[in-house]
């Protein structure tokens, strides 16, 4: 009987041991399967290409497939909310953007809470807006802009990619920081809103570089500021907002990589990791920088942080302006 109560006591002991190392043993072996990461938006866009990009790097780093899921609709929520309720193991992840730090204010109803179904593993990219104007309005500067406004109020109208959209959202920060008052015009896309600005139909636009800077160029759009913290590589000459007149303006779109809330930490570490390494090499960097965005890594501690902030920051905006989406 002594001796066999020992060898349970010993087959106890060593059940527990094993148990204890199997977390650790697991979290070496992630990835065991192919990787999905959802984008809630169509293929071929700014947000669709840095994903393919990182996914494949992720693919090489790790030796499993890494699949692109585009579920485009309802503003990226639709995606988010298929990730929020995926399995906790790391093998689904969420292609985040400013339009989810958006959605919370202007949706009635979300199935799922960004910063608490979610977490954080990542930002990816970092892209300012270019403020422009119709060549012909006789504008040059941010301040000629305000004063424009000023002397004449409910005549300058800004149009945007669509009502909530942060194209929408970013020249009402301008007018609440600026003190002034502009018409907003929405539009289905950023391509209309620029084409009308171009018409002199509307006589303003905030935009992504990728969509502004080829008209700026051409001398269709003139640009007047970046709406970074420091000048834009994409565009040196152009001054930001804030040191154009508007102390303390910053607006940047970004996108990042989230995983369900209760993913071990273990492999949210590695899939950290692994994105800086994807995000260091040449030809992402090149690659992003092709779309006139920057590479951006960070801490999953760092990007959750900076994800509330947006979230908080753009709930105020919106509820200043009025932005809902029915």
């Amino acid at each position: 009987m002594k001796l066999t109560k020992r060898y349970l006591l010993a087959a106890a002991i060593s059940g527990l041991v094993a148990l204890a190392a199997s977390g650790p043993v697991a979290a070496q072996a992630f990835p065991s399967k192919p990787i999905k990461i959802v984008v809630p938006y169509t293929p071929g866009g700014p947000t669709d290409i840095p994903a393919r990009l990182v996914g494949q790097k992720l693919s090489e780093l790790f030796g499993q497939p890494v699949i692109i899921d585009n579920r485009p609709g309802a503003g990226g929520n639709i995606g988010a909310d298929a990730v929020a309720k995926a399995p906790a193991d790391g093998y689904t992840l969420l292609l985040v953007t400013t339009g989810h730090a958006i959605n919370p204010a202007i949706y009635p109803k979300l199935g799922y809470d960004l910063t608490k179904d979610l977490v954080a593993v990542s930002q990816l990219t970092s892209s300012p807006m270019v403020v422009t104007v119709n060549p012909g309005l006789g504008v040059n500067s941010i301040q000629e802009l305000i004063a424009l406004a000023k002397a004449k109020p409910g005549t300058v109208s800004f149009g945007s990619a669509g009502n909530g959209s942060s194209t929408h959202l970013a020249p009402e920060l301008f007018s609440m920081m600026a003190g002034i008052k502009m018409n907003h015009i929405p539009y289905k896309g950023s391509a209309p809103a620029l084409t009308d600005v171009m018409a002199g139909t509307t006589q303003v636009a905030f935009d992504y570089m990728t969509s502004a800077m080829p008209f700026v160029r051409d001398g269709k759009l003139k640009g007047l500021a970046t709406t970074g913290a420091a000048r834009s590589p994409a565009a040196p000459d152009l001054p930001t907002v804030a040191e154009a007149g508007v102390p303390g303006f910053e607006v940047i779109g970004w996108n990042g990589v989230m995983a369900p809330a209760g993913t071990p930490p273990e492999v949210i570490a590695k899939l950290n990791a692994a994105i800086k390494q994807a995000l260091a090499t040449r030809e992402v960097a090149e690659r992003i920088a092709g779309l006139g965005a920057s590479v951006q890594w960070n801490t999953p501690a760092d990007f959750g942080a900076f994800v509330k902030a947006e979230v908080a920051k753009w709930g105020k905006v919106a509820k200043a302006s009025g932005a809902k989406i029915d």
